[in-house]
C-alpha cells in the first residue's frame, strides 16, 4: 500500500465507506470552534468525503463551504449529501480554487498523504487561507508510516514529527491554539487546532 493508492482505494469503496460514516458529531466542539473562530462565514472542507457529517453541520450552522475530494466516487455523495455547498474534485496536494478562506478543515484526509506530499499540501492550504483564518486537521501522534483499514481495504496513513508540523505553521505563518494527541475526547484521534496570523505576509 503507497500514497497512489489511496484515491482508487476510495473510488472502490467510497459509497460504502460513506454509508457506515459516523454520523454521531462527536467532532462539533471542533467545528463550532472553527466557525467561532473564523474571521468569516466562508469555509474549506479538504478531504470532505460524502459530506456527512461534517460539512452537512457547518451549512446547517450559516457556513458557505466549499468542499473539495480526490475521489470521484465521494464528490457525486458530497453534492448529493450537502447540495448547497460547492464541491469540486481536487487533489489536495496541488489545487488552486483562486480565493481565500476564513477557516479550513482537512479531517481523516491529509493523513492519507506522504511526509513529503503533506508539507506540499499545507503550503497549497496556506495559500488558500485568509490572514486570521483557523484551522482544523488530524495527523498522527508523532512521525511514521502505517497501513489500516476501509472497508476490508488497505490504506496509507502517515504523519510528521509535532515538531515537523511546527517547522511547516512557522514557514507559513501560522500559531498553535492546541495539540490534542490521541484524544480520549475526539475517539482516539490526534487534533491540531492553529490560526494563520494577521500579521503574516503572504
Amino acid at each position: 500500500m503507497t500514497p497512489d493508492d489511496i484515491l482508487p482505494t476510495y473510488e472502490k469503496v467510497g459509497p460504502a465507506f460513506a454509508a457506515k460514516r459516523n454520523r454521531t458529531l462527536w467532532e462539533k466542539p471542533l467545528l463550532d470552534w472553527l466557525q467561532q473562530t473564523a474571521p468569516g462565514p466562508r469555509l474549506l472542507d479538504i478531504g470532505c468525503g460524502g459530506g456527512l457529517p461534517i460539512a452537512r453541520y457547518l451549512v446547517d450552522q450559516g457556513a458557505e463551504v466549499t468542499a473539495l475530494d480526490g475521489a470521484h466516487s465521494m464528490v457525486a455523495i458530497c453534492r448529493e449529501n450537502v447540495p448547497e455547498a460547492t464541491v469540486l474534485h481536487a487533489d489536495m496536494r496541488a489545487f488552486d480554487l483562486g480565493n481565500q478562506f476564513d477557516g479550513l478543515i482537512a479531517f481523516n484526509s491529509f493523513f492519507h498523504l506522504s511526509p513529503a506530499d503533506q508539507a506540499k499540501a499545507f503550503a497549497c492550504f496556506s495559500a488558500h487561507a485568509k490572514r486570521g483564518a483557523s484551522l482544523v486537521f488530524t495527523s498522527g501522534p508523532d512521525a511514521g508510516e502505517d497501513t489500516g483499514e476501509v472497508e476490508g481495504e488497505p490504506v496509507y496513513h502517515a504523519s510528521l514529527s509535532p515538531a515537523g508540523y511546527r517547522a511547516l505553521f512557522a514557514t507559513h505563518g501560522w500559531d498553535e491554539v492546541a495539540f490534542l494527541p490521541e484524544s480520549t475526547v475526539f475517539h482516539g484521534h490526534t487534533i491540531w487546532q492553529i490560526r494563520k496570523r494577521k500579521n503574516f505576509a503572504f
